[in-house]
């Protein structure tokens, strides 16, 4: 191709969830409530966490950074999202549609990573509970965090890299409601297999190495658990089974979408709109509606706040 003929695209063009000008409407009113819930709920378990010192552990510590990964993750793409449904003109930036994907790509990332983490502290805090404070102590846990943010920074950069040294002059129309690499690189104007491979390699090796670092962290737990009393096995299985809830949930739309070529399917837009908006939205409430001390310290943390307003 003639290189002084080539037109490159400054912007894209998102198609959205529906083209129903009705149904536009419904879903901008079902997401704000979607996202205020989001933003709530995250925020509140965040300032519980903090305020509540008997939930100063490694535990609520990782929660605390999963509420705020979620806040992350939603706000990446449905503010775009809410002003896309009410608006006429749905374009975005190439600058714009490049950040957009990194930025998605750097928190699911770092939740990926964190929900492992939160996995090897359960099987720690069960499986070696007298060697439980060092290893997970704050400075360790601090490193965690620190190492997992570091990670999928490396993993959004390179994901980024590969996006952007396409060459990309048409068409610019994205069949989707926010910009991800699977949907952008198939608008490059150059064959795309070899980035598609490594892209693939790069996205599915991490969430497929965590799933698998995930279950087998949960299998050891369940077969240590048959020498516990019924009460220990009851609340293990309680905290367990609230984490595998929110891995399943997580972990399911990101294996379906970034372990396989860049095809389209029909599902696609519904499995993305699940785990950028629905997901972020359910961890809340799996996690307080499971865990006794969340509920209690929230409520002794609105109860202060009544005390207080009563002065």
């Amino acid at each position: 191709m003639d290189e002084e003929n080539v037109t490159m695209v400054t912007h894209f063009v998102l198609l959205g969830l529906t083209e129903t000008r009705e149904l536009q409407l419904a879903l901008f009113a079902l997401f704000s409530i979607i996202y205020l819930l989001i933003l709530v709920g995250n925020v509140l378990i965040m300032v519980t966490v903090i305020n509540n010192r008997h939930l100063h552990t490694p535990m609520y510590f990782f929660l605390g950074n999963l509420s705020f990964i979620d806040i992350c993750h939603a706000s990446v793409t449905a503010p775009k999202m809410l002003a896309d449904l009410l608006s006429a003109e749905k374009t975005i930036s190439f600058g714009g549609c490049v950040a957009q994907l990194f930025f998605l790509h750097l928190c699911a990332c770092a939740e990926i990573f964190l929900l492992t983490i939160m996995a090897y502290d359960r099987y720690v805090a069960i499986c070696h509970p007298l060697q439980y404070p060092m290893l997970m102590s704050l400075q360790a846990c601090t490193w965690l965090v620190g190492a997992l943010w570091s990670g999928a920074t490396v993993h959004s950069l390179v994901q980024t890299v590969l996006t952007i040294r396409l060459p990309y002059c048409g068409p610019n129309i994205i069949d989707s409601f926010f910009c991800d690499v699977p949907p952008v690189i198939k608008l490059a104007c150059t064959d795309t297999y070899l980035t598609g491979v490594l892209i693939v390699s790069n996205s599915g090796m991490i969430s497929l190495t965590c799933f698998l670092a995930l279950l087998a962290s949960y299998l050891v737990i369940l077969v240590s658990l048959r020498s516990r009393s019924v009460e220990g096995r009851r609340k293990a299985l309680s905290i367990c089974g609230s984490h595998l809830a929110v891995v399943a949930l997580f972990f399911g739309p990101c294996i379906f979408i970034y372990t396989r070529p860049a095809t389209s399917f029909s599902l696609d837009k519904v499995v993305s709109v699940f785990y950028t908006m629905v997901t972020p939205v359910l961890n809340p409430v799996i996690y307080t509606l499971r865990n006794q001390e969340v509920k209690g310290a929230m409520r002794k943390l609105r109860e202060r706040q009544i005390f207080s307003r009563g002065k």
